[in-house]
């Protein structure tokens, strides 16, 4: 089995131990992406700006992976309230169509720092398309 660890020096990981994505033969696991900066720092923001950061995140793993969205099979969306589901549920469909991506929301699970976070498992021969 063939594993790789997914990194640059574009992806924020600020020093912490974790790996930005990991590939085990066509699989990518993107680890948790949210609203940080380029530093790794987490930015405050409404649920849209931070879940618009986090999306931005993921983007730029997958990128470096030679992936993009449409190679997601799996999303964990992590929703602090809620009351952010409805809009979690609208802004998501600006970045997946169908078939979706299978998913799981948690929700509450986040403490006060964050109000969003993502992690998705991409196939790189899969391919998503309309």
């Amino acid at each position: 089995m063939a594993t790789r660890a997914i990194t640059s020096p574009t992806l924020p990981v600020a020093g912490r131990p974790y790996s930005p994505a990991v590939q085990v033969d066509n699989y990518i696991y993107v680890s948790g992406q949210a609203s940080v900066d380029a530093s790794g720092e987490v930015v405050p923001d409404t649920f849209a700006g931070e879940m618009h950061r986090s999306m931005a995140n993921l983007q730029r793993v997958l990128e470096v992976a030679g992936l993009n969205l449409s190679h997601v099979i799996q999303v964990r969306g992590y929703v602090s309230r809620q009351d952010d589901i409805p809009e979690y549920n609208q802004l998501y469909r600006e970045y997946f169509s169908e078939p979706f991506p299978a998913r799981t929301t948690l929700i509450g699970c986040l403490g006060k720092m964050l109000k969003f976070e993502i992690d998705v498992v991409a196939h790189t021969t899969y391919k998503r398309v309309k």
